[in-house]
């Protein structure tokens, strides 16, 4: 069975009708469904997803990532260890454009081998 990763730009791209991924996003997803492949995800991203789809597309929006696309993923939870891990490293590299979550979720996928 195939495992992926779902990250905020994947959720986001379902939910947003004018992003350019929207076709390629419902798909995945729809492929996912019809195959049963294994989507997760972290409690990192579920709340990154919910700030930004709830300032940039509303209730609706969050309601519709709630129900529809979230119940879809076993959603991981970031523990402790893990989590002071990423933060030290994120803060020794000082990189602008990459955030926590960001390097939590490939630090997540690295320990259980998802490319």
């Amino acid at each position: 069975m195939k495992t992926v990763f779902v990250d905020t730009s994947g959720f986001y791209a379902c939910l947003d009708r004018t992003d350019p991924f929207h076709p390629q996003a419902l798909a995945a997803f729809e492929r996912a469904e019809q195959e049963g492949w294994t989507l997760i995800t972290t409690n990192y991203v579920t709340h990154e997803t919910w700030a930004l789809v709830q300032r940039r597309l509303g209730w609706e929006a969050v309601k519709a990532f709630l129900n529809d696309l979230l119940p879809r993923c076993s959603i991981q939870w970031v523990d402790e260890n893990m989590y002071q891990a990423v933060a030290a490293r994120c803060q020794r590299a000082r990189e602008r454009r990459f955030s926590l979550t960001d390097a939590i979720s490939l630090e997540w996928m690295a320990r259980r081998q998802i490319t």
